[in-house]
């Protein structure tokens, strides 16, 4: 059993759940589900008869089957449907030759491939719903959790201006559940039966082809199209950005926590474990393991993405080259995204949090932080540009002295005359200039109740 990914690096760039949905005898198992599924269906309406659709679906077990030759048949066919089909059709004949005569009767490769691959993506959306939905809770968790705790809120990497540490938490929080809607509606309606004979039209079954294609629909649990898809592969391509845009707010996250990590910062860890982030010859290190597998999802997602993307050009009604570049692409695309999704639910439900550090971090620059504050205060009595300039002079005055800002402001006269000491001072309380944020953070995680 293999994934598209190394078996050596599979478990550090996907999760658990989803190599057992992208492995090789569940690929084969959601085609062969496919066929058991036709053979009740055309049974059931009359199509073939009744008797054999039971040894059809017998026979329909993915662990009877050769991967590794029907793996070298399909470099001669062109697809792996094509050896399937003929393999169970010789395994059917063994228990009874009349029911062999029906195996895959009025469907093409392609209908077998792709409803296949929307089986798969439909077990791989569940999964990573199930994750998706603990880092919500993970993250809604924390917020709540450090609604008053203040820490530096960065533009450009640089300090701006005090935060609480809640609201990076809940927009955390909230643009998982995002995704998660997005999944959802993924589900809901955009994965879709593909069954359209050879070229579209259902033409081997007669009058009869709409009537199966219901049936198997039902018996697939799978919406059933207004017509079959065979080169319009927007729904595919509709999934790769659903999954790239997880991806990439799993980076967003783990760049976050890499960076609070730096041993100049300080102020958030992933959890730590036995052997976990250490290096081969630093016996002090604790790296941002999990952050590291969250990126490299980001980083590879987008790639994966833009190969469905230019896989939607597809020629008249079956494609040769396009078609066949979404089979490995698609169930790497979902391992990726899960293993940064799962690197992120480690995150949420372990991160630790040094507020002491944050608070100290706050006070680094000796007060600049608070300098908008204090512009701001000043503006209301001399207009913002005149108080802007004067702010920017001691902020100037600050770095040059190597004095906290406070005690400049405190020196000068322009300002002293129009805010009092009381005031300056109350102005550099990190927490009394938040805004919103206690209203935004109420917001974000009131959101997250739309499950």
């Amino acid at each position: 059993m293999s994934t598209p990914l190394s078996p050596l690096l599979a478990p550090m760039l996907s999760s658990a759940a989803m190599r057992a949905i992208c492995d090789d005898v569940a690929a084969l198992q959601n085609m062969l589900d496919f066929e058991a599924a036709l053979a009740r269906a055309e049974a059931a309406l009359g199509v073939i008869p009744a008797d054999t659709a039971d040894p059809i679906a017998q026979a329909c077990r993915a662990e009877s089957f050769d991967l590794a030759a029907l793996a070298d048949a399909a470099t001669r066919s062109g697809n792996l449907a094509i050896p399937l089909v003929k393999a169970l059709t010789s395994s059917v004949a063994r228990v009874n030759a009349e029911a062999a005569r029906y195996v895959h009767w009025g469907a093409t490769s392609q209908d077998v491939i792709d409803t296949g691959a929307m089986l798969g993506l439909r077990a791989g959306i569940d999964a990573l719903l199930t994750d998706i939905n603990r880092a919500i809770a993970g993250f809604a968790g924390l917020a709540r959790q450090h609604r008053h705790t203040p820490v530096v809120a960065r533009t450009w990497l640089q300090h701006a201006l005090p935060m609480p540490f809640a609201l990076k938490l809940a927009e955390y929080a909230a643009a998982m559940h995002r995704s998660r809607a997005r999944l959802k509606r993924l589900r809901g309606e955009t994965l879709a039966l593909q069954f359209g004979g050879a070229a579209g039209t259902l033409a081997a079954l007669g009058d009869k082809g709409l009537p199966v294609a219901e049936k198997l629909a039902e018996e697939l649990q799978l919406p059933l199209p207004d017509a079959p898809w065979h080169t319009h592969r927007d729904r595919i391509a509709e999934a790769a950005s659903v999954l790239a845009i997880i991806a990439g707010t799993c980076g967003k996250i783990a760049r976050d926590v890499s960076l609070m990590m730096q041993t100049d910062v300080g102020e958030a860890f992933e959890p730590s474990g036995e052997g976990r982030g250490g290096s081969s010859t630093m016996p002090h290190k604790r790296n941002p393991v999990a952050a590291a597998s969250a990126l490299a999802a980001a980083t590879m997602a987008p790639n994966l993405a833009a190969t469905i993307f230019a896989a939607q050009v597809q020629d008249h009604e079956r494609s040769a080259g396009p078609w066949h570049a979404e089979w490995p692409t698609l169930p790497t695309l979902l391992l990726v995204t899960s293993g940064g999704l799962a690197a992120i639910v480690d995150i949420a439900e372990g991160l630790e949090v040094d507020a002491a550090r944050m608070r100290a971090n706050l006070d680094a620059t000796d007060g600049l932080i608070m300098a908008e504050a204090v512009t701001m205060a000043l503006a209301e009595k001399i207009g913002k540009s005149d108080a802007h300039h004067l702010i920017e002079a001691a902020s100037k005055k600050a770095v040059k002295d190597k004095k906290h800002l406070r005690d400049v402001l405190m020196h000068d006269s322009k300002i002293t005359a129009q805010l009092g000491a009381d005031s300056i001072t109350k102005l550099f309380e990190p927490m009394a200039y938040q805004g919103a944020s206690q209203a935004l953070i109420d917001r974000l995680l009131a959101s997250l109740d739309d499950k």
